[in-house]
Parts: structure tokens; sequence; C-alpha cells
């Protein structure tokens, strides 16, 4: 029993700096200048974004079957895949 409230004694000891460090709130950085986007660039559209997204999936599906055309497992499958999108 004694060993266990010696141990316990020590270990707060050893924990006590550490929790000081927490208390202390973090420097702020100081605050930079916010930058713009250009003007001659339009935000996409929702529109845009689901366009461009069913773009890759068709590529990416096209990818996966020439992969399976070509009996490709593993990492070379990946491999593969990765560079197929790429192009």
């Amino acid at each position: 029993m004694r060993f266990h409230l010696r141990a316990t004694a020590v270990s707060l000891c050893c924990l006590m700096p550490l929790s000081l460090t927490w208390a202390v709130p973090p420097t702020a950085a100081p605050p930079t200048a916010p930058t713009k986007a250009p003007a001659t660039t339009a935000a996409p559209t929702a529109d845009g974004f689901a366009a461009a997204a069913a773009a890759r999936h068709a590529k990416r599906t096209a990818c996966l079957k020439e992969a399976k055309a070509k009996k490709l497992v593993g990492s070379s499958k990946n491999a593969y895949i990765q560079d197929c999108l790429a192009h």
C-alpha cells in the first residue's frame, strides 16, 4: 500500500511541470494581410464540380476495366491505375 502512495506521489511530481505548460495559452501568430483571389477567375459552380466528378469517375472506371483486362493485381494494379489517371 505504501509503495503505491510513493509511486503516485513521484508520478504527480514528474507530471506537474507538464501540466503547467498546458495551462499557458499558445502564442498567437501576428495577423497577415488577407490575400485575394485574382478577379479574372470565376468561382466554379455546383454544375462544374458535378461534371468534373463525373469525368473523374468515368476515367477511373475505364482505368479499372483496363487493369482487369490486363489481369493486374496488387501493387502493380494500383500503380497502373494511378498512372492511367494521371494521363
